[in-house]
């Protein structure tokens, strides 16, 4: 018997191992032709120019368009999402902990919302600019966005608030401290490393998706200047640059897709440097 656990052990732990391996192979492999296929299209220009006259016929140019759309709808998505999730995410932990089922039922909503395809966000979000006689737009990109992450952003939240100890709550409550100064005062303070990782994560996952802005966010060669304008975004400038023939265009779309993961594993790295040095603040 004491034998045979071990067998297991050891070839759970072996499987671990190999497909840990096998995540960092891949994710080394996609690194690799994407830098090998795009830093011959890098270059200063590339990141502060706006695209110029034949630039999509490999001529003179720049992302940089791409790039501050991506940043304002990434950003003003986050924050609408962060508007919207954070009551709900501490209402779910303090205010509504008794119901159990009535929470339970928000979670499983929101647990499918996560599974659903970006593209069908972007077709619900181009059918509410029909009906709303909104054209496409930063502000109808910023929508559209916020639908798709914001279920993300509640679930990571909430589980990071899950773990937050029962006894804080009780120990507020016999202090005299009403359900508001618990959600924001103990519950968010505990949570916060957890808070801004899920900020990081939705935001990630904004700056990411192409789908869902496909139709809502338009596209353009300059940068918005107010909402109401059309707004170019790096998954975007990919996806049509990389469907050109014309070799100097195409070797763009690796360089375009180098700088969006360059800034998502910024992002990262930010998270995971902020939440130790937050954690050891409250600790």
């Amino acid at each position: 018997m004491q034998k045979r656990k071990l067998l297991e052990e050891q070839f759970f732990l072996w499987l671990m191992r190999i497909v840990t391996l096998s995540i960092i192979l891949v994710f080394l492999f996609i690194m690799g032709v994407i830098i090998k296929k795009g830093y011959h299209a890098m270059s200063w220009e590339m990141i502060s120019q706006e695209p110029q006259g034949g630039f999509y016929f490999g001529k003179g140019g720049g992302i940089l368009n791409a790039i501050v759309g991506s940043l304002y709808l990434a950003a003003g998505s986050t924050f609408c999402a962060l508007l919207l999730g954070l009551p709900v995410a501490l209402g779910m932990n303090v205010h509504w902990v008794t119901k159990t089922k009535f929470v339970g039922a928000i979670r499983f909503l929101l647990n499918a919302l996560w599974g659903v395809p970006s593209i069908v966000f972007g077709a619900f979000g181009f059918a509410l600019m029909a009906y709303l006689q909104i054209r496409a737009s930063l502000l109808a990109g910023i929508i559209t966005v916020t639908l798709f992450i914001v279920p993300i952003f509640i679930r990571a939240f909430d589980e990071v608030l899950r773990t937050v100890p029962q006894g804080l709550m009780e120990a507020a409550y016999s202090l005299g401290a009403n359900r508001t100064q618990i959600a924001f005062i103990v519950f968010f303070r505990q949570a916060l490393p957890g808070f801004i990782t899920a900020i990081l994560l939705a935001f990630g996952r904004g700056i990411g998706d192409a789908a869902s802005v496909l139709f809502t966010a338009g596209y353009t060669d300059h940068i918005p200047q107010t909402v109401q304008d059309p707004t170019a975004t790096l998954p975007l400038a990919i996806f049509f640059q990389l469907s050109s023939p014309i070799p100097e265009v195409k070797a763009r779309a690796y360089a375009a897709a180098l700088i969006l993961t360059a800034i998502i594993l910024i992002i990262s790295l930010v998270s995971r440097l902020s939440t130790r040095r937050f954690k050891k603040n409250i600790l």
